[in-house]
């Protein structure tokens, strides 16, 4: 194992680089997490400030608690009309497939596409908590996001027990034939496990976002100007980086 390390960096280095010249093309991302409240609203909202960016929630629960689509507009200090209405929303603070049986409705998939008003603009959509959840008697979270096309960013913890649940959501995205941009690690840094999930998740960390006692706009995109690869977001930086 000791002398296969070397090939192995290679490997990562050569993914890395790839990666970086297929994802940056793109300033459109499905955002994604290891589980819920693992903080995909607040990545949403930052990456909606910093790249100008159109929301989308297609499937939302929770509304008699709270709204990620007011969340993120607040945040963000976005225009209303650039949050765009979900495909579907439910009260109950529960897996969507729940709140829809609830309801006495079926989340169908074939319905949910992305916005045609959106154009090529950038767009950020946020997906209803982990890769795995169901969306029905059939269809996962997965699924919509492989229907929908868009790379996705996985939001994943930087405490303990995050390695285990990064490399899962890694595996079941990659299984599903889904491009993965990267992580963003949310919480007190912790560079152990940041080198551990690009090792063995094989993927890159694009972004760090630190616990924060009060969000807004502002430290948003400072967080974003300090601690996100600038060459994957950002046309500017890429073409000063290559020059």
């Amino acid at each position: 194992m000791i002398g296969r390390r070397p090939q192995a960096a290679c490997e990562r280095a050569g993914r890395a680089i790839y990666d970086v010249a297929i994802f940056s093309m793109t300033r459109r991302y499905f955002i994604t997490g290891t589980d819920t409240g693992v903080g995909k609203t607040v990545l949403s909202a930052l990456l909606c400030a910093a790249l100008d960016a159109s929301y989308w929630k297609p499937i939302q629960t929770g509304t008699e608690v709270d709204s990620d689509s007011r969340t993120v507009e607040l945040l963000a200090g976005m225009a209303a009309e650039r949050v765009l209405p979900e495909a579907y929303q439910f009260a109950p603070a529960v897996s969507p497939h729940v709140a829809a049986r609830r309801a006495g409705v079926r989340i169908d998939l074939a319905k949910i596409k992305l916005p045609a008003a959106v154009g090529d603009a950038p767009l950020i959509v946020e997906g209803a908590g982990g890769v795995l959840v169901p969306i029905n008697e059939r269809e996962l979270m997965v699924d919509m996001m492989r229907q929908l096309g868009l790379p996705v960013l996985l939001a994943a913890r930087s405490s303990l027990g995050t390695i285990n649940h990064t490399t899962l959501s890694l595996a079941a995205l990659r299984n599903a034939g889904v491009d993965v941009a990267g992580v963003v690690m949310i919480g007190a840094p912790n560079a152990e496990n940041r080198a551990a999930i690009e090792e063995f998740g094989k993927v890159r960390v694009v972004g760090e976002i630190p616990w924060l006692a009060e969000l807004n706009r502002t430290l948003l995109l400072e967080i974003f100007a300090a601690r996100f690869d600038q060459t994957l977001f950002m046309p500017l930086a890429r073409a000063t980086a290559q020059s």
